[in-house]
C-alpha cells in the first residue's frame, strides 16, 4: 500500500497543479470577456451595408462604463423588447439630442438615454419602434471587424475636432 502511495503523490501534485493552471487561466479569460474585450457574431441585416450576417466583431467594454458613447458609435445592447436577446445598432442620439420620430413627431432624449437605429432602414427594428434606450442596456462598443479577413477595418471614427 505504501508503494502505491508514494507513486500516486507526484502524479496528485501534477494534475492538482495542472487544475489550478486551467482555473487560473479561466478567470482571466472571464474578466477580460466579462470588463474588457469580446468577441460578437452579428446576425440579422438591419446594420447592412455597413455590417453582414456572420461577421466578427472585437467590442470593447470600457466606453460604456465610463459613459463616453457617442454620435455615430456602433453597439451591442441588450434588446428593450427581449432581454435575453442583443442588438447592434448605431447611436444616432445622445441625451439631450432631439430626433425626429415618423414624419410629423419630434423627441427628446431625456438623460441616460440613447437613440438607436439600424443603418438599413428599412428592415431594422430600432428607436423608431421602442423609443430611447437606457444608456445602461448598452454592454459594448464595436471597434473592429475580423472576420471575414478582406472585409476586416476599423469601425471607430476619428474624434471630430
Amino acid at each position: 500500500m505504501r508503494l502505491f502511495t508514494r507513486n500516486f503523490r507526484p502524479l496528485t501534485r501534477r494534475v492538482f497543479g495542472v487544475i489550478g493552471v486551467i482555473i487560473k487561466y479561466g478567470c482571466i479569460a472571464h474578466c477580460t470577456f466579462e470588463y474588457v474585450a469580446d468577441i460578437v457574431v452579428c446576425s440579422g441585416s438591419s446594420m447592412e451595408p455597413t455590417l453582414f450576417t456572420n461577421n466578427v466583431l472585437l467590442t470593447e467594454h470600457i466606453s460604456p462604463r465610463l459613459q463616453k458613447i457617442k454620435r455615430g458609435d456602433i453597439i451591442v445592447a441588450k434588446s428593450p423588447t427581449d432581454p435575453r436577446q442583443f442588438v447592434c445598432k448605431r447611436v444616432t442620439g445622445i441625451a439631450g439630442d432631439r430626433v425626429k420620430n415618423g414624419f410629423y413627431s419630434e423627441i427628446q432624449i431625456p438623460p441616460g438615454h440613447v437613440w438607436l437605429e439600424g443603418d438599413n432602414r428599412g428592415n431594422s427594428t430600432d428607436s423608431r419602434s421602442y423609443g430611447p434606450v437606457p444608456a445602461g442596456l448598452i454592454r459594448s462598443r464595436a471597434i473592429l471587424r475580423v472576420w471575414p479577413p478582406q472585409d476586416a477595418c476599423l469601425l471607430t471614427k476619428p474624434e471630430e475636432e
